[in-house]
């Protein structure tokens, strides 16, 4: 029952806040603000599989991924702005913030559950886990969109890491405020890109998102030879703008096929897991070429070069696996 779901999910944040505030050990705090976090995201996602579907359902998750964007952007600039007044304000600000989300998620309708219940059994619930991965795994659209989305935000909080090395060499400036700005940018970008993808992109068509993961690693390569903030900027606009475009059918996508095999919020649970273990992944591949002195920027055009082959591997691989399934249907 989502309602009941994101309830205790935004409690754990609630309590890690306080806990914060307090001055309690932030290592544990912050353990239950990111429990809660982890949690939450399938409530989130999991109920616009079962409010709405089909094309629908890519209108909802354009709203859902720009309005989360439009939070961490408000967010972080509201954050700095009441750190400056003072440290126990800003602390506070954010616990009254999750109090607020916690009366809003009261309203949030009550859905009976696509699935029984599951006894809190550690052991038990990790077999279960393995058991939905094997089969949103075995569905062909639901692993095409699982490593596609994956890809994407591991490409995602690597490119956030490179920007903040790669501002004082490409561009020569040395302010810390620059690389803050350039993510914000890109986050714009996506915000749009998000609105677009609802448009240009329908659910049956999912598949053209593709060619726009292709042109995403074009573009991280054009942005690693830049030199000028301005044209940096224009960049990053459309960057943000082609990752909305590419995100947000293959979230859709990924609910769609979970609702009908796994249930919605069991798919953006597995999505989650996925995706921070490529994040991982990237991020070790990526800390692992700065200790061999190699550029920063070859570093960026390696990176975009890397990203596009991939994605036009996925791309191929999936043609291939539809071609080979209808003609297995024509026989």
């Amino acid at each position: 029952m989502p309602k009941v779901g994101s309830c205790y999910t935004n409690i754990s944040e609630l309590i890690g806040a306080v806990g914060i505030l307090l001055g309690l050990d932030p290592f544990l705090c912050y353990g239950l603000v990111g429990i809660g976090a982890a949690a939450y995201s399938p409530a989130k996602y999991g109920i616009l599989a079962e409010l709405t579907t089909g094309n629908n359902l890519v209108k909802a998750n354009g709203f859902i991924e720009a309005s989360t964007i439009e939070a961490i952007l408000f967010g972080s600039v509201a954050g700095g702005f009441f750190a400056d007044i003072d440290l126990l304000f800003a602390l506070s600000m954010c616990v009254l913030f999750y109090v607020i989300a916690e009366v809003i998620n009261l309203y949030i309708p009550r859905l009976a559950s696509v699935k029984n219940k599951q006894k809190w059994a550690f052991h038990q619930l990790i077999l279960n886990f393995i058991g939905l991965f094997k089969t949103l795994w075995r569905d062909h659209g639901g692993r095409f969109s699982l490593i596609g989305t994956s890809l994407f935000w591991g490409a995602g909080v690597t490119l956030r890491f490179l920007l903040v090395l790669w501002v004082p060499i490409a561009l020569n400036i040395t302010d810390n405020t620059i690389p803050t700005f350039l993510n914000g940018v890109l986050a714009i970008g996506i915000i749009i890109g998000a609105g677009f993808a609802v448009h240009i992109i329908t659910f049956n068509k999912v598949s053209r998102c593709m060619t726009v993961g292709i042109f995403i690693g074009v573009i991280i390569i054009i942005l690693s030879m830049q030199q000028h903030l301005f044209s940096t900027y224009l960049i990053l606009i459309i960057l943000g703008v082609l990752g909305g475009l590419f995100i947000v059918p293959l979230n859709a996508l990924l609910q769609e096929k979970g609702k009908h095999t796994i249930g919605a919020g069991n798919a953006v649970a597995i999505q989650n897991l996925s995706e921070n273990t490529i994040m991982l992944i990237i991020l070790g591949f990526y800390s692992l070429a700065l200790k061999t002195g190699i550029s920063i920027i070859t570093i960026g055009i390696v990176f975009g070069i890397t990203f596009a082959t991939a994605i036009g591997i996925l791309w191929i691989w999936y043609l291939y696996r539809k071609m080979y399934e209808k003609g297995k249907w024509l026989k």
